[in-house]
């Protein structure tokens, strides 16, 4: 049988090896295609893989086990489920692998694409650019098909020009932005406030108007310190909660 493949990863020393690793392997899960086989590599493999010890690797999988994303089965091997509920609350964590894998998992539908002016608001974070390439995209449950969050990014036109659009279907913006164009990311801000539902987040979320939504902002950044993607999302606020955990190193 077939084993599915997961993403790499290249690991921060600065942050638990389990977590990054259950982090990237959840979103390699999570932005499976539906072709891809459940089974998973033994241990021994995906430690391996990761460049980990098998004790390390045991932690992330029971991580992912304890989240319901996968079954252990003795003698038959560890599988993922299918039917595995994907619209898990969001937490904001240390590792962009984290964020990644926190964006995965959803059916995602590209509502449009094109240059567009830079908002004033977020015109600190292109200086010299008045226009950059904007996405707007719908997420939604993808067992439910009930809408969870709508996105829209602003991106440096010079990465969107190497960017594919089915990528941005099937995977979050940051990880395209990493895997994909190459982008060396080192870091993400993000701001999450309480905000009320405007007509168009409330007709796309289907939500009543002026209804508690979150609203989230992050910028990604290069080694540079210059900003690559702006992303401003608006969740439901009936489904999505923020938890921020700390490296205390």
């Amino acid at each position: 049988m077939t084993s599915f493949a997961p993403d790499s990863i290249v690991l921060n020393r600065k942050l638990p090896l389990w977590y990054q690793v259950s982090q990237s392997l959840r979103a390699s899960i999570l932005g499976r295609s539906p072709r891809d086989p459940l089974r998973l590599p033994t241990e021994e493999q995906l430690a391996g893989h990761y460049g980990v010890s098998v004790l390390t690797m045991r932690q992330a999988l029971k991580e992912l086990e304890d989240e319901g994303l996968i079954s252990r089965h003795r003698r038959r091997g560890t599988f993922i489920e299918p039917d595995a509920r994907r619209g898990t609350p969001v937490r904001l964590l240390g590792s962009v692998d984290a964020i990644v894998a926190q964006q995965s998992g959803m059916t995602t539908e590209l509502l449009e694409h094109g240059t567009a002016p830079v908002p004033a608001e977020l015109a600190e974070y292109f200086p010299g650019l008045s226009e950059a390439a904007a996405y707007h995209r719908l997420r939604s449950d993808e067992k439910t098909g009930e809408p969870t969050n709508h996105a829209r990014n602003w991106v440096r036109p010079e990465l969107a020009a190497r960017m594919d659009l089915d990528d941005l279907v099937r995977w979050p913006m940051t990880k395209v932005l990493r895997d994909v164009v190459g982008a060396d990311i080192s870091r993400i801000t993000d701001t999450v406030e309480a905000r009320l539902a405007d007509p168009e987040t409330a007709r796309l979320l289907r939500v009543p108007l002026l209804s508690p939504i979150l609203h989230y902002t992050g910028i990604t950044y290069d080694s540079d310190g210059r900003p690559l993607d702006v992303a401003v999302i608006h969740y439901r606020g009936d489904r999505f909660s923020f938890t921020v955990t700390l490296d205390a190193t």
